[in-house]
């Protein structure tokens, strides 16, 4: 069937208005239900005593719609590839069944974390951070709109992986929504500003493999360190991770939920 001009303005709005949907309904959920909702309440489990003036919210929301209008000009080339029979693994492992389907789950979102933790540390060298990355960066104390608030180099990098992952991996169709609600939920959360993760008896977080918003935000906050999105391995193998992360977070963590909120700095934590 002839794909025309009219039907690919249709996918792109198509895809505009999906990604711009999830995204608006995370970033605004997590905004409105932690920082107005039951902000009384986690007041001690904020990050950062300080809170983003509502200029910069409304910038990253501006530069977030840019990201998800690259996001659905790469899902015009997905969509027209799988129209021309180019994601053959795709299509075979839609019968596969369920065992399957959450095995391609895990090795897509295993993978992603891999290519964002690589990728990551790539944008930041001084060649290439104003190109691709700065943007991010602007938001030094991040907010639940900072999940897609990219330069357009690097919208296209985290929007690539998904283009490529299915034509290399079996990976049913079905697998990409919830891989994308993954990925959304969870960026929205590590920019969040505050520790929702709990603690055990001894200060580290619960499942350590994982990453938590304190991880995520020591990075805002010093460059160098904690590039991995989801996971701590890489950042841990390769010597990346903040000497003071887990001490941080604790900091946080171990606080009462109701209380004054502190840098973690004011109140260090023992390990």
């Amino acid at each position: 069937m002839q794909t025309t001009l009219t039907d690919i303005g249709q996918m792109w709005l198509n895809g505009l208005a999906h990604d711009g949907r999830r995204y608006a309904i995370f970033a605004i959920a997590v905004w409105f239900t932690l920082w107005v909702v039951l902000a009384p309440v986690l007041r001690a489990r904020r990050i950062r005593e300080e809170t983003p003036p509502a200029r910069q919210l409304a910038v990253e929301f501006l530069f977030s719609l840019r990201s998800i209008a690259v996001f659905s000009t790469i899902g015009i080339g997905i969509n027209l590839a799988e129209r021309a029979g180019l994601y053959p693994m795709a299509v075979r492992s839609q019968h596969w069944g369920p065992a399957w389907f959450v095995v391609s789950l895990v090795a897509m979102i295993v993978a992603q974390d891999a290519w964002i933790y690589w990728s990551h540390r790539w944008m930041h060298r001084p060649r290439w951070f104003r190109t691709f990355h700065r943007r991010h960066h602007r938001s030094h104390n991040p907010s639940p709109f900072t999940a897609y608030s990219f330069d357009l180099g690097e919208a296209f990098l985290m929007v690539i992986f998904v283009a490529v992952w299915p034509a290399i991996f079996p990976t049913p169709w079905g697998v990409i929504d919830i891989f994308m609600f993954h990925q959304i939920f969870r960026n929205t959360l590590l920019h969040a500003g505050y520790e929702l993760w709990p603690a055990r008896a001894d200060g580290r977080p619960w499942f350590d493999w994982l990453t938590t918003t304190t991880h995520h935000d020591l990075h805002h906050a010093q460059a160098g360190y904690n590039f991995a999105p989801w996971f701590t391995w890489w950042d841990r193998w390769l010597g990346t991770e903040h000497p003071e992360y887990l001490a941080r977070y604790a900091a946080v963590a171990r606080r009462p939920l109701i209380g004054r909120a502190q840098t973690a700095a004011e109140t260090p934590a023992e390990i």
